[in-house]
């Protein structure tokens, strides 16, 4: 694994540790996220687990630490839970192509050392059929 590589996991990892919240079932920390931006500043993040699906991915808290600081290019990803590294659902890319287009291209790490653009993981997204139909 590259140094780079390795050390986006271990931001993520650092955050895994699952825990209640109000009662069992509801619960924070599962899942870690680790986005490194086009600045090259690593933002992180964790799930929320909770009830009516009013809950979030890590990604998505990872995101919005990122929006805070008015970034919204993401050069490299990866989302982790207790044991491996886990692919971010299709919500979660999404809405990283929504923040910004141009994270199509954001590489996603994935198990077993490999990695996937977002572009691949995420082929016909809704924004980019959106900005199509828009310039026809």
């Amino acid at each position: 694994m590259s140094e780079d590589r390795e050390s986006l996991v271990a931001a993520a990892q650092a955050l895994v540790g699952e825990f209640a919240l109000t009662k069992p079932s509801l619960t924070a920390a599962a899942v870690g996220a680790a986005l490194q931006a086009a600045s090259g500043r690593v933002y992180t993040g964790i799930n929320l687990d909770l009830a009516c699906g009013i809950g979030f991915c890590a990604e998505h808290s990872a995101v919005a630490e990122m929006l805070k600081s008015r970034e919204t290019v993401v050069r490299r990803m990866v989302a982790v839970n207790a044991e491996r590294i886990v692919a971010p659902c299709g919500r979660c890319r999404e809405l990283l192509v929504q923040v910004d287009p141009r994270n199509l291209d954001c590489e996603v790490l994935l198990p077993d050392g490999a990695s996937a653009t977002l572009r691949e993981l995420l082929p016909n997204a809704w924004l980019e059929q959106l900005l199509v139909q828009k310039r026809a």
